[in-house]
C-alpha cells in the first residue's frame, strides 16, 4: 500500500478496464474500506503505451494494482522486479481481431510471413504470436510495432501494414472502413500487486470489482456512454482517419460487452505460459514462477 494509506490503482482508458471505474465512482471501494484513487494517463502525452516500459509501477509511480497483458505480467514482473502477478483473465467478452487490407488473406494462415501491426511491450504481441502459431508455424509469424491502436489503424488505412490486430470499439472502426476480420482471439489479462498489497485489501478490491461487474452486466445501457467514451477522445488522435467516418453510426452498432470477473492466479496455472516463453526466449530461463506469482496478494 501507499504511504498514505491509499489504494492506488492503476487505470487504462480501455473498455475492458470499465468495471474498475465504475467500483470507483459507485463508491463500491468505498463500501470495502479502500481509500481507492485511480491514477491515469493523459491520453496527448502517451505515444507509445500507457504502461511505461522502462519505469516501474509500483516504485516509480507508486502503484498498488495494475493490469496489464497476462504474459507481459509474467516478463514485466520477472525481469523489472515490478510487483508479482494476483489475478488473471479475459476481464470482457472482447477478442482480439486481425484486419488486413488484402484480397488475397482470407484464413489466418495466409498471414504467414505477413508483418502485422501489434503494439510492442504491451503484452499484445505474445497474445498474438500463441493465436498465430495455431495456424503456421511459430517462425513464420512476424510481427511490427505500429503503436495505439488508432495508430495501427491509420497505418493500415495508409498501407504501411498489411494487418493489424484491433480491440473493440476500434474493430467496428476498422469494419467500417471496409477492412476484413480474418482471426479472432481472447484478450488475457493479468493483475499484477505491489509488495505492500495484503491479501485482505486484495479481497475487498476483488469485491467491488466483482459488484461492479455484475452492475454493468445487469444493466448494459447505463454505462454505454462510458464505454463509448475512448472512441470519442481517439477523434482528435487520428482526425483523417475520422474524417471519413459516421461516429454516430459506428457508435449504434456497438453493444456494451459481457464482463467478467478476474480469477485469483495460481503457479500450477501460469507455469505453462511461462515455459512457452521460456522456449520462445522471451523470458530468461531462469525466470520462477514462485517468484512472479502472489496466489491473490501477501
Amino acid at each position: 500500500m501507499s504511504d498514505d494509506d491509499r489504494l492506488r490503482l492503476f487505470h487504462l482508458p480501455f473498455s475492458f478496464m470499465l468495471p474498475q471505474r465504475v467500483a470507483s465512482e459507485r463508491g463500491y471501494f468505498a463500501d470495502e474500506g479502500l481509500d481507492a484513487e485511480l491514477v491515469e494517463r493523459e491520453r496527448s502525452d502517451v505515444e507509445w503505451k500507457y504502461i511505461p516500459a522502462e519505469e516501474r509501477l509500483t516504485d516509480d509511480y507508486g502503484i498498488d494494482v495494475y493490469p496489464i497483458c497476462k504474459w507481459e505480467s509474467l516478463k514485466r514482473t520477472w525481469e523489472m522486479g515490478d510487483g508479482r502477478v494476483v489475478a488473471k483473465g479475459t476481464f470482457a467478452d472482447q477478442p482480439y481481431s486481425v484486419f488486413t487490407r488484402r484480397d488475397d488473406i482470407t484464413d489466418p494462415s495466409d498471414l504467414a510471413g505477413v508483418p502485422v501491426g501489434i503494439n510492442e511491450r504491451t503484452g499484445q504481441e505474445y497474445t498474438a504470436m500463441r493465436a498465430l502459431e495455431e495456424h503456421m508455424a511459430p517462425e513464420a509469424v512476424e510481427l511490427v510495432h505500429h503503436g495505439m491502436p488508432t495508430d495501427r489503424l491509420q497505418a493500415l488505412d495508409d498501407g504501411e501494414v498489411d494487418a493489424v490486430i484491433l480491440i473493440e470499439p476500434h474493430s467496428t472502426l476498422a469494419e467500417r472502413l471496409g477492412f476484413e476480420r480474418v482471426l479472432e482471439f481472447e484478450n488475457h489479462m493479468g493483475i499484477v500487486g505491489g509488495e505492500g498489497l495484503d491479501r485482505e485489501t486484495f479481497a475487498g478490491f476483488m469485491r467491488a470489482f466483482g459488484r461492479a461487474v455484475g452492475e454493468i452486466n445487469a444493466h448494459p445501457d447505463r454505462y454505454r456512454e462510458a464505454y463509448l467514451s475512448m472512441l470519442r477522445s481517439e477523434e482528435d488522435e487520428a482526425p483523417e482517419l475520422f474524417a471519413g467516418i459516421d461516429l454516430d453510426a459506428v457508435e449504434a452498432e456497438l453493444s456494451v460487452p459481457e464482463y467478467d470477473v478476474p480469477q485469483l492466479a495460481t503457479g500450477d496455472e501460469l507455469d505453462e505460459h511461462l515455459r512457452w516463453m521460456q522456449r520462445r526466449e522471451l523470458v530468461d530461463d531462469d525466470a520462477d514462477i514462485d517468484a512472479i506469482v502472489a496466489d491473490g496478494g501477501e
